[in-house]
């Protein structure tokens, strides 16, 4: 079998708590934060756009949060190194124009094809011969056409709700310009926290009737196996958790000094996405910009410690994910496109970078102007022609660059 073998022995509670410490709580922390406001904007303006119920966004974030941490927190404790499994951002933008031509249930039943499709990859072991079978640049591109009706969403909150996007953009701006603060308060949580308070100044909190707070009650979802579907999503949403999502927290793990167990971690991802998946997730993978955040500082051999911690606060707000809709979904609609849209702004940033800066930028031009077009074929969406027709002409024009 080419699954990587887990650490052993696994570490008791004992040694667990003689390994963890404050350094390693304030970046779960931190990591947390971070997980559970820009990426849960994102699903919130999708479920938004994809005109979702409030019980399915509501399941989808419960998935997403708690079986995913679960997920995490046995595969961090196997291999004693930070690997926290969340859903791909990606592919939930994916989802935003899939939705308005698909069913739900067809979405799902492409979530858990994906899934077998990860699992097959990570227990042969032929992910990395997947990874590297589309060039990064034409992915990239892909990803960059799906994220800028996010950057687009962040100016337009400007015109609609300047009082609230304008001290949210300055808040995160002012953090960002001094590192050493940033480092204690996020700047997309500061964002949050003006947005919020603004929000209350401006009387903009409006909650539905009946009580807020609620506990988990996940909606369990019949998937429906339409072609067109899976013809749209599951390739998409397969290279967008192997080429933009793994392999950023794969590469970030292995600079940190840890080994990332590569086709585990793809088999795991096979596995969640198809459990997720029936509960309105969409694809699971191995985060970068978490894993970035607890792997970052810290004697090494204890840095699975944080990452448990990470696991723990993830379970909590996956108990609570109703009430954290609700609360969420009481806001502006421009407090959630500003937060979402600054969450975006250096992905945006590395995704045109890497897409046009180097080799193949003619396909991926292609393939960038074929997904914001946002035309569908076939009934199938444009992200899947993106990559169709940057690819063609990249073997067409670019071949002695390859």
């Amino acid at each position: 079998m080419p699954l990587e073998l887990a650490a052993t022995p696994v570490p008791r509670p004992r040694q667990i708590l003689a390994d963890f410490g404050g350094l390693h709580a304030s970046n779960a922390v931190v990591a947390f934060l971070f997980a559970c406001t820009g990426p849960v904007a994102i699903i919130l303006s999708v479920g938004a756009r994809g005109r979702l119920q409030e019980a399915d966004i509501a399941s989808w974030i419960f998935a997403a949060f708690f079986i995913n941490g679960l997920l995490s927190f046995a595969f961090t404790l196997a291999y004693r190194q930070p690997l926290v499994f969340l859903w791909s951002i990606p592919g939930a933008v994916l989802l935003g124009p899939a939705l308005g031509h698909l069913s739900f249930e067809q979405c799902v039943g492409a979530f858990l094809v994906t899934g077998v499709l990860l699992l097959v990859l990570g227990l042969t072991g032929w992910v990395r011969r997947a990874m590297e079978a589309i060039p990064m640049p034409i992915v990239m591109a892909m990803v960059a056409g799906v994220f800028l009706r996010f950057g687009l969403d962040l100016v337009r909150a400007f015109r609609d709700g300047l009082w609230i996007a304008l001290p949210m953009t300055a808040a995160f701006i002012l953090l960002s310009l001094r590192p050493r603060i940033a480092k204690v308060v996020p700047p997309l949580i500061g964002a949050l926290v003006v947005g919020g308070i603004m929000v209350w100044v401006l009387g903009a909190f409006r909650p539905a009737p009946g009580s807020i707070f609620a506990i988990a009650a996940p909606q369990l979802y019949k998937p429906a196996l339409s072609l067109p579907a899976l013809i749209e999503l599951v390739i998409p949403l397969a290279i967008t958790v192997l080429a933009a999502q793994n392999a950023q927290g794969i590469a970030i793990l292995t600079q940190s000094g840890h080994r990332p167990p590569i086709n585990a971690i793809t088999a795991a991802c096979g596995a969640g996405s198809m459990l997720t998946g029936l509960f309105g997730s969409v694809s699971t993978c191995l985060t970068g910009p978490v894993n970035a955040v607890l792997a970052g500082s810290g004697d090494r051999d204890k840095q699975y410690t944080a990452a448990l911690f990470f696991c723990l606060l993830a379970l909590l707000f996956g108990l609570l994910a109703p009430f954290f809709t609700r609360l969420l979904l009481a806001t502006p609609w421009t407090f959630i496109a500003t937060l979402a849209g600054l969450a975006m702004l250096r992905v945006l940033q590395t995704a045109f970078t890497v897409s046009f800066g180097g080799k193949f930028s003619l396909g991926a031009l292609i393939c960038f102007l074929v997904t914001v077009a946002d035309v569908t074929i076939f009934r199938i969406g444009a992200p899947f022609w993106g990559l169709v027709f940057g690819l063609a002409v990249s073997l067409l024009f670019e071949r002695e660059t390859a």
